[in-house]
């Protein structure tokens, strides 16, 4: 399938050197995507809107050499023609590789490098594989998916969704984000949606001492949103 002739509303936003946010895409129930810039192979995080201009702005930086899906949301209708249209690898943790059974994916348990700063780390909770990205630049960036998101004062928080697969589990994921990263290698966090909760910013940044503030004790007894 050709990409879309539909425009994407925007063009993707420059964050931070080497790194773009993509507008929402709303066939991933308005998730957001990340374009990473690497001189081992740049990195697409999630799928954005699938058109000509995006398509253009890719293969303009270079193309991709990875597309890594941080949730199973995040998929979309898309991920197959992306990779035959980027010719790139596609990675996910392996307990959602059997939702495209027609893309040929690279898996991970636990953890996957790309590249020379790139790790991809398993955070389950939100989905059985659902992972976060870290990027090794500008004293440290998550990519969070779903996993954290900012709230309606732009805080970061992990989310009681109605579609959350293991709460319990995905708190116990935050506590090891927080035990393995320090002010000192995250600065910054790029969630997958609720990016309009950020004003404008386009990322959280003092990322580290917000973790470090999360009472997960309480957040345990969070209601279920739906």
């Amino acid at each position: 399938m050709n990409p879309k002739t539909v425009k994407a509303s925007k063009p993707p936003r420059l964050l931070l050197e080497g790194l773009f946010a993509f507008p929402p895409n709303r066939e991933i129930l308005g998730g957001t995507a990340y374009f990473i810039l690497e001189k081992t192979g740049n990195i697409l995080i999630d799928c954005p809107f699938l058109d000509e201009d995006n398509c253009s702005f890719l293969q303009q930086q270079g193309g991709v050499k990875w597309l890594v899906i941080t949730h199973r949301g995040g998929i979309g209708q898309s991920v197959k023609d992306w990779q035959k249209r980027l010719d790139c690898e596609v990675v996910i943790q392996e307990q959602e590789a059997y939702l495209l059974p027609e893309v040929p994916v690279t898996t991970f348990e636990t953890e996957i490098v790309l590249g020379d700063n790139i790790t991809g780390i398993w955070t389950p909770g939100h989905s059985p594989g659902a992972s976060c990205v870290y990027w090794n630049h500008h004293q440290g960036v998550l990519f969070t998916g779903r996993h954290l998101l900012p709230d309606n004062q732009g805080q970061i928080t992990p989310l009681r969704l109605g579609k959350t697969f293991h709460w319990f589990r995905q708190l116990q994921s935050v506590a090891q984000l927080r035990d393995r990263f320090s002010s000192e290698t995250l600065n910054y966090l790029c969630p997958g949606a609720n990016t309009g909760f950020l004003r404008g910013k386009g990322l959280i940044d003092n990322a580290y001492q917000q973790l470090l503030t999360l009472d997960l004790e309480k957040l345990r007894q969070q209601p279920t949103r739906f």
